[in-house]
C-alpha cells in the first residue's frame, strides 16, 4: 500500500483514524496504541506478508537489548556492540550479499552463485532507527519499558517504509501526552493541507519526469546535448518532488494523529553550497551520519587529513547505505569530496555571488545523481558525455515519449502536440516542465505555507484542488511507487 492510491486515501487512513480516536475516546489507550500497531503491520504486509515476521523479530530482538541496556546504570558496552551488529548483519544479508558475491567473481574470476535475495521493504529506515534506539539506550538518553510503545515507535505507519529516521524521544514523548489522545482540528487541517500538496508533487509532477528520466536512463541510450541535459535535469526533478512528496504525505498522514513528525526535507535546491544542500536533503540521514558515524569516527576534533579523511568514509557508507553499487559508492565520494572543497575554500576566505554559489551547487547536485540514478557507469559516462557535447546543440532530439503518460495532460497532450511542428512538439513538455519545476522550488515550500498563519480560505481552496487534481490522475492511471522504497 501506497501513500498515493486510493486504498489508503479512501479507506486505510480515515479507518485507522475513526478506530483509533473512538478507542481513545472511550479511554482505551493502550487498545488505541496497539491498533496502531496492528494497522502499521497491515500497511507493511500490504506489500509483502512474508517479511512480517522478520519485522516483529528485529522489534522484539532491539526491545529486549534495549531494555537491558537502559535497566542497568552502568550498561555493557559489550551488549551495545552485538546488538549494532546483529542489526547490521541483518542489513548487509538481506541488502549486500548478491553485491559481494558479484564483486568476488568479478575480481577473482570465480563462479560463486547464490540465489538472488529479496530486499524487505523499508529494511534500511527501521534499522538505523533502532540502532540509534540502542546507542540511545547506552547513553541514557531512552529508556522504553513497554512492548507496545517501542512497536509503535518502530512501526508507525506515516515512517515506517521510507523515513524520517527518529530518535526514541521525538516520538513517545508525543504518544504519552494526552493532548495528542483527542481529535485536533487544526492538525487535521494541516495534515490534509501539507498531505495535498505532497500528492500533487508525486503524483502530478515527480512521475511526469519519470517519464522522460526512465527514457533518458534506459540501457545503452545514446545521448546528444540536448537529450543528455533532459535526462539528467528530468531525475533531478523527479527525485525532488517524489522524495519531498512523501515526506510532505508522511507529516500530513502523522498529523491526523497529532505526530509531528521532524522535517526531513527543506528545499534543497535553494542551497547555496553543497555543506547546506546536506542540512537541507534528507536531514535525518544527515543527522544520522553525523551522530552516529563520523562523531565517532573522530569528526572534527582531529587534524585537517583525518577530519577529510571522516568526511569522505561518512558519505561514502552514505552512499553505500541508498543501494548495494558501486554508483552509490561514486556518487557518495563526490559528495564527500565536495564537502571537503567547500570547507578548504571556506577556511581560505573565498566566496562566490549568490547566483554563482547557488548555480555551481545546483549543477555539481544534477550531475552526481546521474551516477546516483544510472544503470552501469557507461551508462553514466555516457549522459555525463553527452552533457558537454556541444557539437550536437543543433541536433535537436530531446528523448521523445508517448505523453499519454504523463499525469497532467494525458490524450489531450496528444493532440495539442500534434499541432505543433515536431521540432516544437519535442522540446516543448520537458522544457516547459523544467522551467515550472524551477519556479516552485523558487517558492515557500509545503512545511512553510502549512505554518503560514493566514489564508485559511485561500488555502482550502488551494488544498483541494491541489487533492482532486491528484485524484483525478490517481483514478486515471496506475500508482507508482516511491523511488526512496527502493532504499
Amino acid at each position: 500500500m501506497i501513500f498515493n492510491s486510493t486504498k489508503f486515501i479512501l479507506i486505510f487512513l480515515p479507518s485507522v483514524f475513526f478506530v483509533y480516536f473512538t478507542l481513545n475516546r472511550l479511554r482505551f489507550f493502550t487498545a488505541g496504541k496497539a491498533w496502531l500497531v496492528v494497522a502499521s503491520l497491515i500497511f507493511y504486509g500490504y506489500w509483502s506478508v512474508a517479511f512480517i515476521p522478520l519485522l516483529l523479530l528485529s522489534i522484539t530482538v532491539n526491545y529486549l537489548i534495549g531494555h537491558r541496556l537502559a535497566s542497568h546504570q552502568r550498561p555493557s558496552k559489550t551488549i551495545l556492540v552485538v546488538g549494532i551488529s546483529l542489526n547490521l548483519i541483518l542489513l548487509a544479508y538481506f541488502k549486500y550479499t548478491n553485491f559481494f558475491i558479484d564483486n568476488i567473481n568479478t575480481f577473482t574470476s570465480t563462479n560463486l552463485f547464490i540465489e538472488q535475495i529479496a530486499l524487505p521493504l523499508g529494511i534500511s529506515f527501521y534499522t538505523f532507527t533502532q540502532i540509534a534506539f540502542l546507542v540511545d539506550c547506552y547513553r541514557k538518553l531512552a529508556k522504553e519499558l513497554s512492548f507496545i510503545n517501542y512497536a509503535l515507535f518502530v512501526t508507525f505507519f506515516p515512517h515506517l517504509i521510507a523515513g524520517p529516521i527518529l530518535h526514541h524521544k521525538e516520538m513517545m514523548g508525543q504518544f504519552h501526552s494526552r493532548w495528542t489522545l483527542v481529535i485536533r482540528p487544526r492538525n487535521i487541517w494541516m495534515g490534509l493541507f501539507i498531505f495535498s500538496i505532497g500528492l500533487f508533487k508525486k503524483v502530478m509532477i515527480a512521475d511526469t519526469f519519470a517519464v522522460w528520466a526512465n527514457a533518458g536512463f534506459a540501457s545503452g541510450v545514446e545521448h546528444d546535448f540536448y537529450s543528455a541535459w533532459s535526462t539528467s535535469l528530468s531525475y533531478t526533478f523527479q527525485l525532488y518532488f517524489d522524495f519531498s512528496g512523501y515526506c510532505d504525505m508522511a507529516i500530513g498522514a502523522a498529523l491526523l494523529f497529532n505526530i509531528w513528525l521532524p522535517l526531513n526535507f527543506n528545499s534543497p535546491y535553494k542551497s547555496l553550497d553543497i555543506q547546506e544542500f546536506w542540512r537541507r536533503w534528507h536531514i535525518t540521514l544527515s543527522r544520522y551520519l553525523r551522530d552516529y558515524l563520523y562523531i565517532p569516527l573522530g569528526g572534527n576534533r582531529c587534524g585537517s587529513s583525518r577530519l577529510y579523511v571522516n568526511l569522505v568514509l561518512t558519505f561514502i557508507l552514505g552512499g553505500l547505505w541508498h543501494g548495494a553499487s558501486w554508483l552509490f559508492i561514486i556518487w557518495g565520494a563526490l559528495h564527500g569530496g565536495a564537502i571537503v572543497v567547500h570547507r578548504i575554500w571556506r577556511q581560505a576566505g573565498f566566496s562566490l555571488p549568490k547566483w554563482a554559489a547557488w548555480l555551481s551547487t545546483f549543477l555539481f547536485v544534477n550531475t552526481t545523481w546521474v551516477f546516483f540514478r544510472a544503470h552501469t557507469l557507461e551508462d553514466a559516462v555516457g549522459i555525463l558525455a553527452g552533457m558537454v557535447n556541444i557539437n550536437s546543440i543543433q541536433e535537436i532530439s530531446i528523448r521523445n515519449s508517448p505523453t499519454s503518460s504523463f499525469a497532467w495532460g494525458g490524450v489531450f497532450s496528444d493532440r495539442l502536440l500534434e499541432l505543433l511542428s515536431p521540432s516544437l512538439a519535442v522540446n516543448l513538455a520537458p522544457i516547459t516542465m523544467i522551467g515550472v519545476a524551477l519556479f516552485i522550488i523558487s517558492q515557500r515550500n509545503a512545511h512553510e505555507l502549512t505554518l503560514q498563519p493566514n489564508g485559511a480560505i485561500k488555502k482550502s481552496l488551494f488544498m483541494c484542488t491541489l487533492f482532486s487534481l491528484a485524484l483525478y490522475s490517481i483514478l486515471q492511471s496506475k500508482s507508482s511507487t516511491f523511488l526512496y522504497f527502493n532504499f
